[in-house]
């Protein structure tokens, strides 16, 4: 089916970021899906060897990092994770983004996810700038 209702998809939870939530899609060469996470959660910093990502935030608004740049994001914001390349976020407002991944795998959106070595530092960090701006 070539066709896809939002609405209409099955949410899911993965394991490697439990506070968001997922509906996803594989096709042969790519991976899709819509993610939502909520208000003063935190993408745990982390990196996919094998996949290179796209993110479109779609609603609200986030402080990301990627490699060593940091941006606070909002509708309409579009971000390129190449493969290998740290990145993570702290969420300001529910945020709702569409995600691209590829190579699709075996369809899961964190089938290639692993901490980061700095995760840690990096999550006081961010901790750190969701105060400061709230």
């Amino acid at each position: 089916m070539p066709f896809y209702k939002m609405s209409e998809m099955e949410e899911s939870h993965v394991a490697a970021q439990p506070m968001g939530k997922f509906k996803g899609l594989a096709g042969e060469l790519m991976k899709v899906g819509f993610v939502t996470y909520p208000k003063g959660k935190l993408s745990r910093p982390h990196f996919h060897p094998n996949e290179e990502q796209f993110l479109l935030i779609l609603e609200g608004r986030q402080i990301m990092i990627v490699g060593e740049e940091e941006r606070l994001l909002g509708p309409g914001d579009l971000v390129h994770v190449p493969r290998n390349t740290k990145h993570g976020g702290i969420i300001l407002d529910e945020v709702v983004m569409f995600t691209v991944k590829s190579p699709a795998g075996d369809g899961s959106l964190d089938q290639d996810h692993n901490d980061a070595e700095d995760a840690e530092e990096i999550t006081r960090h961010l901790k750190r700038k969701l105060q400061e701006l709230t």
